[in-house]
């Protein structure tokens, strides 16, 4: 049973909860797949009238601002011990290539990065707490949150809607097709970030030992 079929199985109201809940926790920093849960659950609302697709944008578009501030606030309190605790719960998502490649988008980018970001799965998850690691202006966070979410969230949720309306004979025989799009579309990001980690990792500067001094030997 993929996420889809699994949906149809539980009411409108639990479905509005999953997705704000889901996507909050990834974008306070949790790697969870908040973007195929609101795709299957925008495809699913094109087909039944029972999910309200204003209320779910409005919900996945809450979850994503909400989750991102909260995580800024925690960024902010814990630090960059914060994320060495982060690389050993998920060694893979949080590694020190991967929050090398975010520092160096952060400091080019400023909030552009936080913006931008949420169109990003691995930056997804970094941008709250990173922007509270390096102290970002909360006023800037916020702007940048704010409408991100509302693009992102609230995009997905229009575009897929509206591509099920008008596409719906043929999503209800090939609706999984939609969620095999989502997820390579996700591993290709993935796979581009990892490649950009492993060159902001090998461009950063290594610690040079210092040379042993001379030892005078006695004649």
């Amino acid at each position: 049973m993929h996420v889809q079929e699994w949906l149809e199985t539980i009411p409108a109201v639990a479905i509005y909860a999953l997705v704000g809940v889901v996507i909050g926790l990834e974008s306070l920093g949790i790697p969870l797949p908040g973007e195929i849960v609101l795709v299957s659950s925008a495809l699913l609302a094109s087909q039944h009238g029972d999910i309200n697709p204003w209320v779910l944008g409005t919900c996945a578009t809450a979850g994503a601002i909400i989750g991102d501030s909260i995580g800024y606030a925690i960024g902010r309190k814990g630090g960059r011990p914060l994320l060495a605790w982060l690389g050993k719960k998920f060694p893979k998502h949080f590694s020190e290539a991967n929050i090398a490649l975010a520092e160096r988008s952060f400091e080019k980018w400023g909030m552009w990065a936080v913006f931008f970001g949420r169109f990003v799965a691995l930056l997804r998850i970094f941008a709250g707490p990173l922007a509270g690691v390096l102290h970002m202006p909360y006023w800037k966070f916020l702007i940048a949150n704010v409408f991100g979410g509302i693009l992102w969230a609230g995009g997905t949720t229009a575009v897929i809607y509206s591509v099920g309306i008008v596409a719906e004979a043929w999503l209800k025989r090939f609706s999984w097709l939609g969620l095999v799009l989502a997820v390579l579309i996700g591993v290709a990001s993935m796979l581009i970030i990892k490649n950009r980690a492993k060159k902001a990792a090998a461009e950063r500067p290594q610690a040079v030992e210092p040379e042993p001094e001379p030892v005078a030997v006695g004649d």
